[in-house]
């Protein structure tokens, strides 16, 4: 889809921001250019829709030299997002969500549809559209920061550090977002970061930059598994190659039935659940099944006791796991976050397992310090060297 070859910027003095580089992007992918402040990322990634122009070199897109195009009918096509993904207080949710719509001048309607098509995809009822940021949560507020970004349907999204000033928790969450966003829309992302675990997280493939070159571009797996130099070995840090060794297992294979509700039902029908299967954690779907939120012991006290409907209580801002993901990232965010479990839906967002702390106790061992056959030859080893 895009084909970037021998891109090269060289500002005076011969200084070369970004040094003959040449990558192939496929439809589809999450690329993410790393490197250290300088390496050249940011050039290259401004190129791509010409806001700085190349010395030498040229990008491809479906064939056609990005050169050679009109660079605002080329800006209409390539997505742009730069840090601080805030709403505009003064618009409506509706009027954030279609501000670049707005501006390529969509009637109404169309605009109208791919908000509500937007918001359904973060969970969030159409309601919602014409309300203000600030009748939002926070974390309700960034999900719409971030659809707001694919709202313009183009099919390339640049994105320049878009979550590098947020706090871990919320930069956690939107990673999530954005990934299943990007996998369910088709999109192709290129997204720039200096944060090693969000690349690993992300990407699909990473171009590590050093001085205006590529110095690797390869999968997660592959550059852990086999760094290309001492560079990217001492850029990635050992600790990093220690914890994620290679884990075959998936949350597929250890998930247990979560007890749910659907959202028709009263309070009463949702507490005497609770009781019945002895949970402290009650998770509402509605009626095929996809995932909307959860109810916990905290929804029938205080001021909530006095509601009758699920809705009235319920807690929207769930975080899940997709089919398919490691175990071992499920069991990073579970201890990173101190959660007590992790629901896990399917591509159409249906609710299908659950990961808890206590049936993931020995995966956990294994995951951190590996099988037991591997703990036995290393305490062997260790007391030979004492012997000697």
């Amino acid at each position: 889809m895009l084909s970037i070859q021998n891109l090269t910027k060289t500002y005076r003095g011969n200084k070369k921001a970004v040094d003959n580089l040449s990558i192939d992007i496929e439809q589809g992918e999450f690329i993410v250019f790393i490197g250290t402040s300088g390496s050249g990322k940011t050039t290259a990634l401004r190129m791509i829709n010409r806001m700085i122009e190349p010395t030498s070199g040229k990008i491809m897109m479906d064939g056609m030299d990005l050169s050679k195009m009109n660079p605002v009918q080329l800006r209409r096509q390539i997505g742009y997002v730069i840090q601080q993904i805030g709403l505009m207080p003064h618009m409506t949710i509706r009027e954030n969500i279609t501000l670049v719509p707005k501006l390529l001048k969509w009637d109404k309607q169309e605009k109208d549809k791919v908000a509500e098509r937007l918001i359904g995809l973060v969970n969030l009822p159409t309601s919602y559209l014409d309300m203000y940021p600030a009748q939002l949560s926070g974390g309700q507020q960034q999900r719409i920061g971030v659809i707001r970004a694919l709202a313009a349907n183009q099919d390339i999204i640049l994105m320049d550090e878009p979550f590098g000033a947020l706090d871990p928790i919320t930069r956690d969450t939107l990673q999530d977002l954005m990934k299943d966003l990007q996998v369910r829309l088709g999109k192709t992302v290129i997204f720039v970061t200096h944060d090693m675990d969000e690349a690993i997280k992300l990407a699909d493939r990473i171009c590590i930059m050093h001085e205006g070159k590529v110095v690797q571009f390869d999968t997660p797996d592959n550059i852990l598994a086999n760094p290309a130099n001492d560079f990217v070995r001492d850029f990635i840090g050992s600790h990093r190659l220690i914890q994620n060794k290679p884990s075959v297992k998936i949350v597929d294979e250890v998930m247990i039935q979560p007890i749910s509700i659907t959202i028709e039902k009263s309070l009463d029908d949702a507490l005497r659940l609770m009781v019945s299967k002895r949970v402290d954690t009650l998770f509402v779907t509605d009626a095929d099944k996809r995932l909307i939120g959860y109810l916990n012991v905290d929804s029938f006290t205080g001021p909530q006791r006095t509601q009758q409907s699920i809705n009235e209580v319920l807690q929207r801002e769930v975080i899940y796991v997709k089919t398919g993901t490691k175990l071992q990232d499920s069991v990073r965010r579970i201890l990173k976050r101190n959660l007590q479990n992790i629901p896990i839906v399917d591509n159409d967002h249906k609710l299908i397992g659950l990961i808890t702390r206590a049936n993931i106790v020995d995966t956990i061992y294994d995951t951190i310090w590996g099988d037991e056959e591997e703990n036995k030859n290393a305490l062997l080893v260790t007391r030979e060297e004492n012997v000697q």
